[in-house]
This record gives C-alpha cells, sequence and structure tokens, in this order.
C-alpha cells in the first residue's frame, strides 16, 4: 500500500522515514519531490566492458546550469539523502520533467528497505535541455511491506551522491572450458 502525503510527513516527523533537507512543502498527494544534485557524472568511453570498472567524468553545475545532449547518458543524483528501514520505495520523474523529454530513471527504480543515501539517476534527453542544481525533477513515494524486512546491504550501501555501475563487482572471470 502506498503512503499519502501526510503520512510520509507524520513518519518523517517519527523518524522512520529518512529525508535529508526535508521541506513539507514538496509533499505532494501520495510522494515527496526531490532535488537535482550539482553533480552531472557520465561515462568517457564509447565501448563500455561490464567486467571492468568503467572510466567516467563528473562535471558540477554552477547555478547558470548545464545543457544535457541527446544521445549520451547521463548520471544525476538526488540532493537529498532518503530511504526507510520501514518501506520500500520508488523514483519516478515529475510529470513537468518527463513531457521536457527528460528522463530520470530506466531501470531502477526501487529503493530497497534500509537504503538510506542520495539516489543515483539515470538521465538523458530527446532534445537539448538545461538543468539546474537544486531544481525539483521528480518524486518519491514509499510502499508499506508485507513481511518480515530485511536491509539493504549492496554494494550501494554507504553512497554520499550519484554512482557509476559498480557491476563490474560482480563480474565472473570467462572459463577457458569448452561449451559442450
Amino acid at each position: 500500500m502506498i503512503l499519502t502525503g501526510r503520512e510520509i510527513h507524520r513518519e518523517v516527523l517519527a523518524g522512520r522515514i529518512h529525508i535529508d533537507d526535508f521541506e513539507a512543502e514538496r509533499l505532494e498527494p501520495n510522494s515527496y519531490g526531490f532535488r537535482l544534485a550539482r553533480e552531472i557524472i557520465s561515462y568517457e568511453t564509447d565501448v563500455i566492458d561490464a567486467r571492468s570498472p568503467i572510466a567516467s567524468r563528473t562535471t558540477i553545475m554552477d547555478d547558470g546550469g548545464m545543457v544535457l545532449t541527446p544521445g549520451r547518458f547521463y548520471l544525476g543524483g538526488t540532493m537529498e539523502a532518503m530511504g526507510s528501514p520501514h518501506y520500500a520505495a520508488t523514483l519516478y520523474a515529475c510529470r513537468s520533467v518527463s513531457t521536457l523529454g527528460i528522463w530520470i530513471q530506466f531501470s531502477a527504480p526501487l529503493g530497497h528497505s534500509g537504503a538510506i543515501f542520495p539516489w543515483t539517476l539515470e538521465m538523458a534527453v530527446a532534445a537539448p535541455v538545461r538543468l539546474f542544481p537544486g531544481m525539483v525533477i521528480g518524486k518519491l513515494a514509499f510502499w508499506a511491506m508485507q513481511g518480515c524486512s530485511v536491509g539493504y546491504a549492496g554494494k550501494y550501501s554507504g553512497s554520499a551522491s550519484a554512482v557509476p555501475s559498480r557491476l563490474s563487482l560482480d563480474a565472473v572471470p570467462p572459463t577457458n572450458r569448452a561449451l559442450p
């Protein structure tokens, strides 16, 4: 069951949901509006090897913002560290952002219980768009869980900002064994 904005507020005040720099004005009927952090990460290679760490570059936006261009993939982050040991969360773009042709999340919108950190946003644009640090870019919804909660302890634990892929930490080296 999804939490209402009022229930999110109550749970923040009770310490069961963590949203640093919480502002009640950003509560919505069933979510909380989060802001874009200053750091934008882009990958520096044309071919990405999933078994190797990925070369990336971090750009720090000034107040004038940054133009994202089509055909490129970017990683942004939320200004807020958000999450809960008591609820799962899902991340979505704001409608006003998505109707500009900005995608902020393609494939990993689920925040497991216990995952409390700034979220990494998977970003691409349909046309050149200037984004600004601090703009409300998306919303986080919280969901009650059924069953015994198990806290997140994955490879992104302890993140303090947007993080490039860590898939290479899971990579299994190829075997020299011939396939049947």
